[in-house]
């Protein structure tokens, strides 16, 4: 049984889907906004600033730092392969935010695995990043989540949550749903204006959620929180241990227009002021890229953002993770090299449509652009900041 706004549903199918007949619910205050947008501006406009006027040295904006390849879910389109390798040591997660630091960076994303798998390390770490000036971001599936750890990850200075959930009902090969973490959903957007942090929904559009993208979208819009959408794509090298090369829901040819009306719903949404982390332009090349056309797109992995892995060397992105190339770690620093990264990405950007480095290369194009992300950890336009 679900409950929006005093009205209740008892399946997904009695959740409304064509905007909520009743008001979004009123939240956050002039306060939390101005709260927020200036921590973005510190943490994201400054050092994206300072790396332009630097563009000699390797500057990167957004990190992200795997602590646990472990998760609690098997998730068809999920290639995490590491329920038996041990995760990063605090040693080892405190001299990466070190050295990050010393490179200028201030955005510190958690990846995994599931990160709530050793909560009190992420309590932990967070509180280190935090206290250095860092924008630390948790994702999770939430179903780790209790009011307990809420509250101490709140006052450790996390600044954004990520809930990865993609069904209101669950089904098979899709275990993150609404209904599994509604009551830690509520606590969490709660605990909002206490701690200052922003709560968004991580959804990933597979070939078997459609009705329920648009459900959740205005579940989020209704709870005054924002949305991060992902085109569900396999990976673009094999993992050893994945197992769903057949059932990861990928999107084929039966849902190509199914899928397309979607994002075409989701732009006419974003347009009409629903807060989502996409830009419209990455909305509208997942429609290039679901009839095998992708869109080009500069990708800034290895110049702008980059991945620590649990032993503290450096990968471009999580995609290429398992890589076996030499890219540096924390202790030489960045071995990454241009010619190197062009001849990689001639290849796997023709079957990779990553939300994170596609925003990351969206909004580094211009001071404006930049300037226009960071009205949206405000939950605020600035010049249509699409």
């Amino acid at each position: 049984m679900f409950c929006v706004a005093n009205q209740q549903f008892a399946k997904s199918d009695q959740l409304p889907t064509g905007g909520l007949p009743f008001g979004k619910v009123p939240y956050h205050s002039p306060s939390y906004h101005l709260h927020n947008f200036s921590k973005a501006y510190r943490s994201w406009l400054l050092p994206y600033i300072k790396s332009r006027l630097l563009s000699k040295e390797f500057r990167p904006v957004l990190s992200f730092l795997y602590t646990d390849l472990s998760c609690n879910l098997d998730c068809h389109y999920c290639y995490s392969r590491g329920k038996r390798i041990p995760g990063m040591t605090m040693e080892t997660a405190r001299a990466a935010v070190d050295w990050l630091g010393s490179v200028g960076c201030r955005v510190l994303a958690y990846m995994g695995g599931e990160p709530l798998m050793r909560k009190d390390f992420i309590v932990e770490l967070t509180r280190y990043a935090a206290n250095r000036g860092f924008f630390v971001y948790l994702p999770t599936n939430g179903i780790l989540l209790e009011e307990a750890f809420i509250d101490a990850i709140g006052e450790a200075g996390i600044a954004a949550v990520n809930l990865a959930v993609d069904a209101v009902d669950g089904y098979e090969g899709i275990p993150k749903y609404f209904g599994r973490i509604k009551r830690q959903f509520e606590y969490l957007v709660q605990q909002e204006k206490k701690y200052g942090y922003i709560t968004f929904l991580n959804i990933n559009i597979t070939s078997r959620n459609v009705m329920d993208v648009k459900q959740l979208t205005e579940i989020a819009h209704h709870y005054g929180i924002a949305t991060d959408y992902h085109i569900n794509e396999p990976p673009p090298i094999r993992y050893e241990e994945f197992g769903h090369e057949k059932d990861g829901a990928w999107i084929t040819d039966n849902e190509i227009r199914e899928v397309n009306e979607l994002i075409d719903w989701l732009v006419e949404k974003e347009q009409e002021g629903y807060n989502m982390v996409n830009s419209v332009d990455h909305l509208k090349a997942m429609k290039s890229f679901i009839r095998n056309k992708p869109p080009a797109w500069q990708c800034k992995a290895g110049q702008m953002s980059m991945v620590i892995r649990l032993n503290g060397s450096f990968s471009p992105c999580f995609e290429l993770y398992s890589s076996e190339e030499d890219w540096g770690d924390i202790r030489r620093g960045s071995r990454f090299d241009s010619e190197r990264l062009a001849r990689i990405k001639e290849q796997c950007s023709r079957t990779c449509l990553s939300t994170c480095n596609y925003q990351v290369s969206h909004y580094s194009q211009s001071w404006l652009r930049c300037l226009q992300w960071v009205a949206k950890h405000a939950y605020t336009q600035f010049f249509g900041v699409s």
